[in-house]
């Protein structure tokens, strides 16, 4: 969590942390009752069929998402999950704290980060790469954050 607090301190961005029990479900994490709980993002690591492309998808907590209907959006081969040894390997993240806010850990800047449009112009809240923690910032922020990685980061209309 620090080199996420130092990140964003050193870009001079503006943030609300929220500390809390740790959680490993969107469910879990509104059973806490946070504040601003509308803007806290649902975050999942996907990859294509061939291992070659990795996306973390942000979305409005009570999204559905279709993997088919997804493929679609982004235009990608098939899409799947990807295992807790990729999360560790691209994010250094570990299986309840999947984040944006990971790619401060991917070296190689090679996961795409897509934003749902509901989060346009707007606070978004999520993990600070730990998840006993909730950090709220300006969406625009976070992307900042994510170009600053050098990730390619867009927004997407489900």
């Amino acid at each position: 969590m620090n080199n996420v607090i130092d990140k964003l301190k050193a870009l001079g961005i503006k943030f609300e942390l929220v500390k809390h029990p740790a959680i490993y479900t969107i469910e879990e994490m509104n059973s806490l009752n946070l504040p601003n709980s509308e803007k806290i993002a649902k975050n999942l690591f996907i990859r294509d069929d061939k291992k070659r492309n990795y996306y973390l998808i942000v979305v409005k907590e009570d999204r559905h998402i279709n993997l088919k209907e997804l493929r679609e959006l982004i235009t990608s081969r098939a899409l799947s999950f990807c295992s807790e040894n990729d999360l560790n390997k691209f994010l250094s993240l570990e299986k309840g704290a999947v984040t944006p806010l990971g790619v401060i850990n991917n070296k190689d800047s090679n996961v795409q980060v897509f934003i749902d449009s509901y989060f346009r112009n707007s606070i978004i809240g999520v993990h600070p790469n730990v998840n006993t923690s909730t950090v709220f910032l300006e969406t625009y922020d976070l992307i900042d954050v994510i170009k600053n990685c050098e990730n390619e980061v867009n927004y997407i209309d489900f």
